[in-house]
């Protein structure tokens, strides 16, 4: 399945971050994972949590300040970010 991926993510951040007032389901891959726009209504707080949680889940290490801004854009990018560094380890 093409979005498995992603429903982990959302699941993942659906338990770190203690989101229950959103049906997760109904969340657009491509919506914004941070800030005021965001359907999670996560912050820069919630954003350091995820980048520990991908790191120790998926063995793939958001770098510096740039990238993790591009990187958190959505759960789309964010799958795509560990697909891109697990298919160039493997």
């Amino acid at each position: 399945m093409e979005n498995k991926l992603e429903q982990e993510l959302i699941a993942l951040i659906s338990d770190l971050c203690n989101i229950e007032d959103i049906v997760l389901a109904e969340v657009p891959f491509d919506a914004p994972l941070i800030g005021p726009e965001s359907p999670l209504g996560l912050d820069s707080l919630d954003a350091v949590e995820l980048v520990v949680a991908v790191q120790k889940n998926y063995g793939v290490r958001i770098g510096g300040k740039s990238s993790s801004r591009e990187v958190l854009q959505s759960i789309a990018t964010l799958a795509d970010f560990i697909r891109s560094k697990q298919n160039a380890t493997a």
